[in-house]
C-alpha cells in the first residue's frame, strides 16, 4: 500500500480572534483532510522544529506573526534553506510579506485605497475626513489609529515603519476566496459597524474581475488567498487587503455545498501541490 502523505498543519486554536473562532474552523478543516492525509496539529512556536517529520507545512489560523516574528523569521528561513514544501507556498507577495504591496499596488495605479509611507507624498492622498495611520508591519487592526490631516506630518513617517490612507466612508466591505487560482465564494457585511458578521455575496462579473487582478498579481500557483474590498462611496470596489498568509475563511457562513466544494478544492490543491 503506498503511504498516504502527511501533513504538519500549524494553528493556534487559542488565538483569541474578535469576533470569530478560529480554532472551530481548523477542527472542521483537519477533520476533512484527515480523509487522504496523515496529518498532526501543532502551534506555530514548534513549527520549525517539528517539520522535518513531515511531506508538507500547511499554515492556516496561526493569527498575527507580530507576537512571534522572531520564530517565525527563524521558521521562514529553515524552511527556504531545507526545501521544505510549505503552503500557502512563501513567495507571497501579498500580507505575507509585509503590507508594502499596498504601496505597489497604489504606484502602479491598481483599484487600491491609496497608500503611502513617506512626508513627501501626504500630498497624493486625496482630501478626507480622516486618515488611517498603521504600522506597515501590521496585522488584525493592531496598532491602527485615525487621524486628521493636520497631525499626520508629526508622525514621524521619514522612518518608514507606518501606512497613511484617506478613511474610506465605504457602503460595506465584502471577501472573495480562492483556492489557487479559483474562485470559491464570496462574502459581505452589510454594517460596516460589524466587520465579521458575514453574509454570502453574489459576485457580478465585474466584482470577479476585480479580484481575479490581484490573484494574478500575486503570482501563487497554489495556496489560499482572499481578497478583502469595500465598496466605496462611487460604487467602485477598492482593494483593502490581500491576505495569502493564514486567511480566516469564514466557513460557518456559507452554505454546506459551499463548505464541501471548498474543502474539495483545497484537498485537490494539496495534491497538486505535493505532485509538483
Amino acid at each position: 500500500m503506498t503511504a498516504r502523505p502527511s501533513l504538519l498543519y500549524v494553528t493556534d486554536l487559542a488565538y483569541p480572534a474578535r469576533g470569530r473562532r478560529y480554532c472551530d474552523e481548523d477542527i472542521h478543516l483537519t477533520a476533512r483532510l484527515r480523509e487522504n492525509f496523515d496529518l498532526a496539529l501543532c502551534h506555530p512556536l514548534d513549527a520549525a522544529a517539528l517539520m522535518d517529520g513531515f511531506d508538507a507545512v500547511v499554515v492556516r489560523n496561526s493569527g498575527p506573526v507580530l507576537g512571534y516574528q522572531k520564530e517565525y523569521d527563524a521558521f521562514r528561513e529553515r524552511a527556504l534553506a531545507r526545501g521544505t514544501r510549505v503552503y500557502n507556498p512563501l513567495h507571497g507577495r501579498g500580507d505575507m510579506a509585509g503590507k508594502q504591496y499596498l504601496l505597489d499596488l497604489t504606484a502602479a495605479a491598481y483599484p487600491v485605497i491609496p497608500t503611502v509611507d513617506r512626508p513627501e507624498d501626504l500630498h497624493l492622498l486625496p482630501d478626507a475626513a480622516g486618515y488611517a495611520v498603521k504600522p506597515k508591519a501590521g496585522a488584525d487592526s493592531i496598532g491602527l489609529v485615525f487621524l486628521p490631516r493636520e497631525e499626520l506630518a508629526g508622525l514621524g513617517l521619514e522612518h518608514g515603519e507606518l501606512l497613511v490612507q484617506p478613511r474610506v466612508d465605504f457602503r460595506y466591505e465584502v471577501s472573495f476566496y480562492y483556492v489557487d487560482d479559483l474562485f470559491q465564494y464570496a462574502l459581505y457585511a452589510p454594517d460596516p459597524e460589524r466587520r465579521w458578521v458575514l453574509e454570502p455575496y453574489e459576485p457580478t462579473e465585474d466584482d470577479l474581475a476585480f479580484a481575479r487582478r490581484f490573484v494574478d498579481w500575486n503570482t501563487l500557483d497554489h495556496g489560499i488567498q482572499r481578497v478583502d474590498a469595500c465598496r466605496a462611496p462611487g460604487d467602485e470596489l477598492l482593494l483593502v487587503e490581500l491576505e495569502d498568509l493564514n486567511p480566516y475563511l469564514s466557513l460557518d457562513r456559507v452554505p454546506e455545498e459551499t463548505r464541501d466544494r471548498f474543502v474539495a478544492a483545497f484537498t485537490d490543491s494539496l495534491h497538486r501541490f505535493l505532485e509538483a
